[in-house]
């Protein structure tokens, strides 16, 4: 099944909703809340999974509880637009793991990617990581002085 064909109807966006805010409710709780059987909210759960429309749950952590206090927009412009490069790129970007977002982006820069730091030490450490051998045009950090909010749960439109 495509997700682009999927048809998301209200009781969906409810279950998607109370999974988005706590991805740990059990199916029972799930289909009492939303008004269907355990079989009927079972089916939907999998229509929705094999859809890819849900991929998957995970724990969300504090950052700040590993001692992880700057969050960092690196943006990057490089010179290099083949398949090779990109690949071994993406390579290095993928074996950092304090990066937890990376995008291929348009207009003024090419990739932008999140980092979840110790501090400025840590992003100096990341950003030589980063660099080291891989001939980027230019690399800039924009730094996070308060998150307003972050995970969002999406909605469809």
């Amino acid at each position: 099944m495509n997700v682009r064909n999927i048809h998301i109807d209200e009781i969906d966006n409810r279950l998607l909703a109370l999974l988005q805010a706590d991805a740990s409710l059990s199916q029972r709780d799930l289909a009492e809340r939303v008004g269907l059987s355990q079989n009927a909210c079972w089916r939907r759960l999998q229509r929705l999974t094999e859809a890819g429309v849900l991929r998957g749950s995970r724990a969300r952590i504090d950052p700040a509880a590993l001692g992880l206090e700057l969050t960092v927009f690196i943006m990057i412009r490089t010179r290099h637009h083949d398949d090779g490069w990109a690949r071994r790129f993406r390579a290095r970007i993928e074996a950092l793991p304090q990066i937890t977002e990376f995008h291929r982006i348009g207009g003024e820069w090419d990739y932008m990617a999140k980092a979840v730091v110790t501090g400025m030490a840590g992003y100096d450490t990341l950003y030589k990581q980063l660099i080291a051998d891989m001939d980027l045009e230019r690399v800039t950090g924009v730094f996070s002085m308060e998150t307003i909010f972050a995970d969002r749960p999406l909605r469809p439109a």
